[in-house]
């Protein structure tokens, strides 16, 4: 008897969940090169796995997408001095700002992996 194929839905229950912390800003014009000096952390925070940004083709957004251990250890981050000024330090460049906590997994795509 064959092995029955997996789905794609069985796949991704199988694996791990990721907690993502999602924060996208519109920058003041001609400030970008400004606005990534502040945005950058000084120190790797506790309980961040990962972290990615993506900026617009104009430079006036862009999205910062980190990977955390759990909720609360972006909580905690979240409320520390050093992130409290961080954010003071990137004040003067943001126009706008939206975020969002979010929980998933990786999707399983079918076909098998990107080369």
């Amino acid at each position: 008897m064959a092995p029955t194929p997996r789905t794609a839905a069985a796949e991704e229950d199988t694996m791990e969940e990721c907690f993502v912390w999602v924060t996208t800003r519109r920058i003041q014009p001609d400030g970008l090169e400004a606005f990534e000096r502040a945005w950058r952390p000084a120190d790797r925070p506790q309980g961040m796995r990962r972290a990615f940004a993506y900026w617009s083709a104009d430079g006036q957004e862009v999205t910062g997408v980190s990977f955390w251990d759990s909720e609360e250890a972006c909580d905690t981050w979240r409320a520390s001095e050093p992130e409290q000024q961080r954010r003071a330090a990137m004040a003067p460049y943001v126009v706008e700002e939206r975020e969002g906590f979010y929980r998933g997994r990786e999707l399983a795509i079918p076909g098998g992996t990107p080369d």
